[in-house]
């Protein structure tokens, strides 16, 4: 197994975990992070992990990928998940599949009850018509960001490029579909404090940008910071909330522990 991959002791333990999940117990604590808004991070993370996201601000979006980090080609499917799952949107309970028909991770605390799949992510062209140039040659660390650009470099970390792009999961925002199939964005949906817990359930390269959701109609450019702490919850058990939640889901995760016998 990858060294990276196997969680021993806890690193850079510093005490905001104490501020973004003060139920955990300390033991269980790998680190903690803050991201601020408009900035992008990633990590390789073992089965058995829950990413605990917390939004340190009103009006949070986290945009979040995940690719197979023991086959890159495996990676995070927003269509099969959406399609097995009969919904439009994430809460508690729901599995973020991949396009092999396995579970990746599993949503297992949820304070919003709606996390959009459908929004995607903004990208250059349209923050600069929407917000107006702010680039690092005049701003430096003020400078705007992208959701996709942002993505695009954590990946790359990994060797993936522009072609291995998936659709992310925006964590913390609401968009709603009327009966004419017409996008309505939420602006109003997450509160400082809002949380979920992700549970990771293969080894995965999780990639996250705090830009602003694309369909957000403030007309300024203000994301807001995220907070993240990984703890070690270990993998889904037979009586799971989530692998009771949906027969999709049971399968899904019967499927990626097919690939865990050993």
């Amino acid at each position: 197994m990858n060294p990276l991959l196997t969680p021993t002791a806890a690193v850079d333990i510093d005490t905001r975990w104490q501020q973004l999940a003060p139920d955990l117990p300390a033991e269980k604590v790998l680190f903690s992070d803050v991201i601020p808004g408009g900035c992008h991070w990633s990590w390789m993370l073992p089965r058995g992990t829950t990413l605990r996201l917390v939004a340190q601000d009103a009006g949070a979006n986290l945009s979040l990928v995940l690719y197979n980090a023991r086959q890159k080609l495996e990676r995070y499917n927003m269509p099969d998940s959406l399609k097995a799952q009969h919904t439009a949107h994430y809460s508690r309970g729901h599995v973020l599949m991949s396009d092999m028909g396995c579970a990746m991770a599993s949503i297992t605390a949820d304070s919003l009850g709606w996390h959009d799949p459908l929004g995607l992510l903004l990208d250059a062209p349209r923050m600069r018509a929407k917000y107006g140039e702010h680039g690092y040659q005049q701003y430096r660390n003020g400078m705007y960001r992208s959701g996709r650009d942002g993505l695009l470099i954590e990946i790359g970390k990994y060797g993936l490029t522009r072609r291995d792009l998936v659709a992310p999961v925006n964590f913390f925002s609401k968009v709603s579909v009327d009966a004419e199939g017409r996008f309505a964005f939420h602006p109003h949906h997450a509160r400082a404090g809002d949380h979920v817990d992700l549970r990771l359930d293969m080894d995965v390269i999780v990639a996250v940008s705090a830009a602003p959701h694309p369909l957000d109609p403030r007309q300024d450019y203000a994301p807001a910071a995220v907070g993240l702490t990984p703890w070690r919850s270990g993998p889904a058990r037979q009586d799971d909330f989530c692998r009771g939640f949906r027969p999709e889901c049971a399968r899904a995760l019967h499927n990626t522990d097919m690939q865990y016998l050993a």
